[in-house]
């Protein structure tokens, strides 16, 4: 049995805060791998300004390197916008792995947003990460209304793989100031870089 944490998110693009938090969530929760699954459009995030599939998935790729980290593709391959859908084809295909949905402090502010949130809540246990600035909000966000009785204490992170969903966690995590937004706004052709280097396909998480 592996224990792996799904972070998913558009990567516009993936940066060190991406990488820094996985790593800092997998020595906290005692992971054996991350998984990043590159979303090929997130319904709550608008069209303009994002870069192309290729371009994202590519820079997930240089950010991965040399770390216990996965870039997948597995949304794209199985047609999934939304993550309780993705994560119901996962279940259903890595059965005897354990997997905790990792998210941004900054993420949770939108969680009741998110297609049958509740559900998607009772499928694995979550993991909330550290977002300098955001913690505050995130432990008061509208979902929390309803989260917040399966809230687990911190000191308990490792023992997840016994909980029984909905539980959440809040993970205390070096703060990272990166953002992705900051970056475009620096460098809004930042995805250039990555056109010519770029595969229509990222490498593969599913091992038959």
């Amino acid at each position: 049995m592996r224990t792996i944490g799904l972070l998913g998110g558009s990567f516009n693009p993936a940066h060190r805060g991406h990488r820094r938090l996985s790593l800092a969530a997998k020595r906290a929760l005692g992971l054996d791998e991350v998984w990043w699954l590159v979303s090929p459009g997130n319904p709550l995030k608008p069209t303009a300004g994002m870069a192309s599939y290729e371009a994202r998935i590519a820079s997930a790729r240089r950010q991965a390197r040399r770390a216990p980290i996965h870039v997948s593709d597995f949304e794209l391959r199985a047609g999934t916008r939304y993550t309780v859908d993705t994560l119901r084809l996962l279940l259903a295909r890595y059965p005897h792995d354990r997997f905790i949905w990792l998210m941004g402090a900054d993420t949770v502010a939108q969680y009741h947003q998110w297609k049958d949130w509740r559900t998607l809540a009772a499928m694995v246990p979550i993991a909330v990460m550290t977002r300098q600035g955001y913690d505050g909000a995130a432990r008061a966000a509208r979902a929390m209304g309803w989260l917040r009785q399966f809230v687990r204490p911190a000191r308990q992170a490792r023992q997840w793989t016994g909980w029984s969903a909905p539980a959440i966690i809040f993970l205390r995590l070096p703060p990272d100031p990166t953002s992705a937004t900051r970056l475009r706004a620096l460098d809004p052709d930042w995805h250039r870089r990555f056109v010519s280097t770029a595969r229509p396909r990222a490498a593969s998480t599913d091992r038959r």
